[in-house]
């Protein structure tokens, strides 16, 4: 019997306001276009653009040039078709297949250097160079160190998830939260609009205990209510990367009552989050080194991640098709995944 029938998403009450910007269809529009221009999808385009990526884009960007909307709609464009092209290789037992193009990524993020000449390389490596390298021109120095280090995490997130789908490996609900926080892909996306809105908050800031509990909160509810969105797909084609199905194994309950405990959960730590907001504003209310500029900088940054909480909600609820195209709830890949797109050596 299916445990998720007629299953729907419940609501999480955010209490953020959120403003989209206007040309976000226009943005998701471009960014279905450098797709195909890059090879990465080459059939079902409009099932492609059902995701929506200039619409979320265009959620989380704040009041930034039209130009970083669709930069970030691009990655995030890149950043789905490496997390379904790496589900299919696993699907498909290919996974020898993806260590040249964690290679090759990761030689780029190391040297800024591309290897070989581009028709040699596999189009996500391409598409990868592409937009990476306009990405770090836009950035400061530090920033970039920060983008690069966060691109490595999700690479190795996506490792850790391969091996978590085998038969006699399965985390810890702890475990999968603090593997989430990266395989999620926002850290680097975060990244970006923070340097598209000029904020480059210094070390002693960011390395605040008060700071990192803000980063994490943040992380965590967009992360649990994603895992609740994508669970019938993930059900469906046995994949326990997510934090209703550990639940509902630890504690040995049926998956619609771990989609209750996960809105419980959610809810407080959304809760968490503004408890960690205020003590970090109290904390730095306190160092006699924090002037206005630098607390106003800290508040705009802060403001940014109640956009990506707020708006990645509005966005999967109303505006992305993937998470309610029947393909994809009965647990199948995308029609516009490319087969080919990743050979086996």
């Amino acid at each position: 019997m299916n445990q998720l029938h007629n299953f729907s998403v419940p609501d999480f009450h955010l209490p953020f306001g959120n403003a989209k910007h206007p040309q976000a269809a226009r943005a998701n529009e471009e960014a279905t276009a450098w797709v195909a221009g890059h090879g990465l999808v080459t059939r079902a385009l409009e099932q492609f653009s059902g995701i929506g990526c200039g619409h979320l884009a265009g959620r989380v960007s704040g009041e930034v040039p039209y130009e970083r909307v669709l930069l970030l709609a691009e990655w995030m464009a890149w950043s789905f078709v490496l997390d379904d092209q790496h589900d299919h290789l696993i699907r498909n037992g290919e996974l020898e297949a993806w260590r040249p193009v964690v290679g090759a990524i990761t030689s780029y993020l190391d040297t800024g250097q591309a290897d070989g000449a581009a028709e040699e390389r596999n189009p996500l490596v391409n598409g990868f160079i592409d937009v990476c390298g306009r990405i770090v021109d836009g950035m400061s120095e530090a920033c970039a160190d920060r983008y690069r280090a966060h691109v490595r995490l999700v690479l190795r997130s996506l490792d850790q998830e391969a091996g978590n789908r085998r038969a006699d490996a399965r985390p810890t609900v702890e475990d999968y939260i603090l593997l989430r926080r990266n395989s999620s892909q926002l850290l680097p996306m975060m990244d970006m609009v923070e340097a598209a809105l000029g904020i480059d908050l210094p070390d002693r800031i960011t390395g605040l205990p008060q700071f990192a509990e803000v980063v994490a909160s943040t992380l965590d509810v967009i992360s649990w209510g994603n895992d609740v969105f994508s669970l019938p797909k993930e059900y469906a084609c046995g994949d326990t990367n997510n934090l209703v199905s550990r639940i509902a194994s630890r504690d040995r309950i049926s998956l619609r009552d771990a989609v209750g405990e996960v809105e419980n959960l959610i809810q407080l730590r959304i809760e968490d989050y503004l408890k960690a907001k205020d003590r970090l504003f109290a904390t730095l209310d306190a160092e006699p080194g924090t002037g206005p500029a630098l607390r106003d900088e800290v508040a705009r940054c802060v403001r940014t991640y109640e956009d990506w909480m707020i708006g990645t909600e509005l966005w999967q609820r109303y505006e992305c098709t993937r998470y309610n195209d029947e393909r994809f709830a009965a647990g199948l890949e995308g029609a516009y995944t490319r087969p080919d797109l990743v050979s086996v050596a």
